[in-house]
C-alpha cells in the first residue's frame, strides 16, 4: 500500500524529533510581543532575561543541579567542542581518551587537537558488541592519569549505553576530567548530576521534541573553564552572543514535558522497538542487529540498528525506503549525504555488503508505523537476489 505524504512514517528520531505543540505554544510569545534583548536593562530586556533564567532553573531542577552550572549553546556540537577544547586548554591536559564509536562532534575535535600537537589521543578498545572495554580504559588511565576522558552515554547509531557511574569512578580514581556526550539520552533517560561524577554533559533540544539550534552544556562545580566563544558577557561570561531566547524557552519546556511523560513514553516506545525486532525475526532470514541494540538492558530504547542480508538493493535501501514514504537513516544523520560509510559500523566490522538501517523511535510513532516499515522491507527483499 502506497501511503500519502501526510502518512509518511518517520523513524529517524535519533536525527531529530517532531516538536511538541506545547513547546511551540510556549515559544510563540517570545517570537512576537516579547522581543527585547535580554542584555538590555530596560523593561523589555528584563522580561526576556527572566524567561531565560526560568528555563535555566527548569533544566537544572530536572537534572538535579544548580542553575549556575547550566550554559545554553547552539546545540550538542558546540557544547561538546566547548567542553573538550576548553578543558584541555584550561587544565593543561596533554592526553585524551575516547572510543572509535564517538559522534564526530567529539572524534573530529579530538583528532584536530591531536594533529595540532596539543594532545596525545588514545582510543579505548571496544568489544564485539560495541561496548567500551572498561579494563582497557583503566589501563589507559593508569598509564596516563589526569587525562580527558570523552565517552558518550548513548551511541547515536547503535544505541549502546555506557555505565556513567563506573567510568566516573575510574576518572575520580585517576584524577581525570570526564566529559560525556549525552545528546541521545537527555530527555529519554534520567540524569542525577549530584550523583554522577561527570565534569561535563550536553543536551540538544531537538532530540527531545524541542526546537533545533539550541542546546546546553553542564559544567560541574569542580570544573573551571574559560569561554569557547568570546564576545559579550552573556551566559555569565561563558558564551558571547545574543541568546536564542525562544529556543531556550522551548528547550526548557521540551525537557519539562520529557520528564513529565518519560515513564509512559518509554513504555510505549519499548513496545515499538520489541515489535520491530520480533517482526524482522519472524519474517526475514539472516537479520542481525548491530551493536547491542537488541538488548534493552544495555541499549537506548529509542534506537534499533538493523543489519539486513547482502542483496542487490543494499546500496539503494534508504532510497527505496524513502520512495515507500519511510524516513530512516543509515547511521548518524550528521553524515547524511556523505559517501563515507558509518565509522561506527566499520569499527564493529559489519560487512559493507549488508544493508544497514537505523530505525529510531519517538513518542508520536505507532504500532502501525512499525508494521508498515517491517512489511515494506520484507517485500523489497522478496523481489531481489539475495
Amino acid at each position: 500500500m502506497i501511503r500519502s505524504v501526510a502518512d509518511r512514517v518517520y523513524l529517524d528520531n535519533a536525527a531529530t524529533t517532531r516538536i511538541s505543540p506545547e513547546v511551540i505554544e510556549a515559544m510563540l510569545p517570545w517570537m512576537t510581543e516579547q522581543y527585547g534583548n535580554p542584555s538590555s536593562i530596560h523593561g523589555h530586556g528584563r522580561v526576556v532575561k527572566s524567561a531565560i533564567e526560568q528555563a535555566r532553573k527548569t533544566v537544572a531542577n530536572l537534572l538535579n543541579t544548580s542553575p549556575a552550572q547550566i550554559f545554553f549553546t547552539s546545540g550538542g556540537t558546540e557544547a561538546d567542542n566547548t567542553a573538550i577544547t576548553c578543558s584541555i586548554e584550561n587544565y593543561g591536559l596533554t592526553h585524551a581518551i575516547t572510543s572509535p564509536l564517538e559522534h564526530h562532534a567529539v572524534l573530529h575535535t579530538l583528532e584536530y587537537l591531536a594533529k595540532a600537537g596539543k594532545i596525545k589521543l588514545s582510543l579505548v578498545n571496544i568489544d564485539e558488541k560495541g561496548h567500551v572495554d572498561l579494563n582497557h580504559l583503566e589501563e589507559l588511565l593508569r598509564t596516563n592519569p589526569r587525562s580527558l576522558v570523552s565517552l558518550m552515554h548513548g551511541n547515536n547509531e547503535i544505541g549502546n549505553l555506557l555505565d556513567l557511574n563506573v567510568v566516573g569512578d575510574l576518572c575520580v580514581q585517576y584524577n581525570a576530567i570526564f566529559h560525556s556526550d549525552t545528546v541521545q539520552t537527555v530527555g529519554h533517560l534520567r540524569h542525577d548530576l549530584k550523583q554522577l561524577k561527570t565534569h561535563f554533559i550536553v543536551g540538544a533540544a531537538h532530540k527531545f521534541n524541542g526546537p533545533k539550534g539550541v542546546g546546553f552544556l553542564y559544567v560541574s562545580g569542580d570544573a573551571k573553564i574559560h569561554p569557547y566563544i568570546h564576545g559579550g558577557a552573556q551566559e555569565r561570561n561563558m558564551r558571547g552572543g545574543t541568546e536564542n531566547v525562544y529556543g531556550i524557552v522551548g528547550l526548557g519546556k521540551a525537557l519539562e514535558i520529557a520528564y513529565r511523560d518519560m515513564d509512559s513514553h518509554r513504555t510505549h516506545i519499548e513496545i515499538l522497538k520489541k515489535r520491530m525486532i520480533a517482526g524482522f525475526k519472524e519474517k526475514m532470514d539472516d537479520v542481525r542487529f548491530n551493536g547491542d541494540c537488541e538488548n534493552l538492558e544495555r541499549s537506548n530504547y529509542t534506537v534499533l540498528n538493523v543489519s539486513l542480508p547482502p542483496s542487490d538493493i543494499s546500496d539503494m535501501l534508504l532510497f527505496n525506503l524513502d520512495i515507500a514514504k519511510i524516513s530512516a537513516s543509515g547511521g548518524s544523520a550528521c553524515s547524511s549525504g556523505s559517501e563515507v560509510g558509518s565509522h561506527v559500523l566499520g569499527a564493529l566490522g559489519v560487512s559493507p555488503d549488508r544493508g544497514n538501517v537505523r530505525f529510531s523511535f519517538g513518542k508520536y510513532n505507532t504500532e502501525a508505523d512499525i508494521d508498515y516499515a517491517v512489511n515494506t522491507v520484507v517485500e523489497m527483499y522478496k523481489t531481489v537476489t539475495v
